[in-house]
């Protein structure tokens, strides 16, 4: 029989009950809306997570002294870099450098009347461009000056754990290069918002002379960071880079933690995707078990007249499919209008679920981002599994004995 006829006889079955027929359809393009803005949402969160950390903490690549352990923010001589002006240099007359700033961290106590918050202290140099996303945070009071001696910059967080607003004194207690503690006055000139908690809640910063005063660790840096124009720039300027008595880091050692929950949180979603996928299988199964026994006097009388088992089966098999394709383009548009309304809108954790995920630079506001990869792999995945699912009644149908399918009720 030619396909045409075959199709002609699957398109009236589907039609003659369209309620069946739409709520089926309905779960097919509900289900793939569903998954791909799981998707959509958990590439956003992953993408946003290893960016904000490139651009707010790691770089691309970090230079340090082969003996430095970030963990520790150790401040002996040893363990940190000197001559770091001639290594910045060096630097930026490479290709493909975007910015390079020297950085120097150590672990602190802010101090006010009421409460006291360990905190990280970085010293920076406020006229690199690396420090673009916090000058351009600043969401109350100034950034600092190259030459301030007094000021520092907190977090939103922070600050407001702390109630202290621009203007305000506090203390800040640091470990030195020789094992003890020092302690000054700070005047908080401006609080930042990063929309991140993880640094909004924990970070101080000061001009890398003030920190390298305090600290006593002379004109030594903790790391040069270097930002390079793209990821692929990182390798071959790390390879530039390599020299005696210092390390290169990339992006992906230092970052190793979230590419880890990357790859073991795709793990779990394809978990869930294969749930909803499945469901939505047993539902078109369900429907076509339904045609199959009420047609199968109908079906008796195709055997009858002399269709074939596996004409009978290519027909099932296409009212399936035919379900599984509208269904699949119908929540493709779906799933992905409603990736682009969330890529601008977000969905809003709050701080406190955000600082749950310690350790990441988790975002409080989650925004999605639309995956063409991922949305044709989730859509192959629910067509194949339900024409798969769909074997079953096919064979069941295609089995029927003409004689007994004709005196079924």
């Amino acid at each position: 029989m030619a396909f045409n006829k075959l199709w002609t006889i699957a398109y009236r079955s589907l039609g003659r009950n369209r309620r069946r027929t739409a709520l089926t359809m309905l779960v097919v393009v509900i289900g793939l809306a569903l998954i791909i803005l799981i998707n959509g949402m958990i590439a956003g969160v992953f993408d946003s997570a290893i960016a904000s950390s490139i651009l707010l903490e790691t770089g691309h690549l970090q230079i340090r002294a082969e003996s430095y352990d970030a963990r520790k923010a150790s401040l002996e001589w040893q363990d940190l870099l000197d001559n770091s002006e001639g290594l910045l240099a060096s630097v930026t007359q490479l290709e493909g450098i975007a910015a390079v700033a020297p950085e120097l961290r150590a672990h602190g106590l802010l101090n006010t009347v009421d409460d006291s918050f360990g905190v990280r202290v970085i010293g920076i140099d406020p006229a690199s461009t690396f420090h673009d996303p916090i000058r351009q945070g600043v969401i109350a009071g100034e950034y600092l000056a190259a030459d301030d001696r007094e000021g520092i910059l907190i977090g939103r967080k922070l600050a407001s754990e702390l109630r202290l607003d621009p203007g305000a004194k506090v203390s800040l207690l640091v470990g030195t290069s020789d094992g003890n503690l020092d302690e000054d006055i700070f005047t908080v000139r401006g609080i930042f918002s990063t929309g991140l908690v993880a640094y909004d809640s924990g970070t101080v910063y000061m001009p890398l002379s003030k920190a390298q005063a305090i600290t006593n660790v002379g004109d030594r840096v903790s790391a040069v960071i270097v930002l390079t124009d793209d990821t692929e720039t990182a390798a071959p300027v790390a390879a530039a880079l390599a020299g005696p008595g210092r390390s290169v880091v990339t992006w992906q050692e230092m970052n190793e933690l979230v590419l880890i929950a990357v790859e073991q949180g795709n793990a779990a979603y394809t978990l869930i995707y294969g749930i909803v996928i499945a469901i939505v299988a047993v539902i078109i199964v369900n429907t076509l078990l339904m045609g199959v026994f009420e047609r199968t006097r109908e079906l008796g009388i195709l055997a009858a007249l002399g269709m074939k088992g596996r004409q009978i089966m290519a027909m099932i098999l296409l009212e399936a499919g035919t379900l599984a394709l509208l269904g699949t383009i119908l929540g493709v548009l779906l799933g992905a209008l409603g990736v682009w309304y969330m890529s601008f809108n977000g969905i809003t954790l709050g701080d406190d679920i955000a600082g749950m995920a310690e350790g990441f630079a988790y975002p409080s506001v989650i925004y999605t981002k639309f995956s063409p990869g991922g949305v044709i792999g989730l859509s192959s995945a629910m067509i194949g599994i339900i024409l798969l699912s769909a074997l079953y009644p096919a064979r069941l149908a295609a089995k029927l004995e003409p004689v007994e399918a004709l005196h079924a009720l």
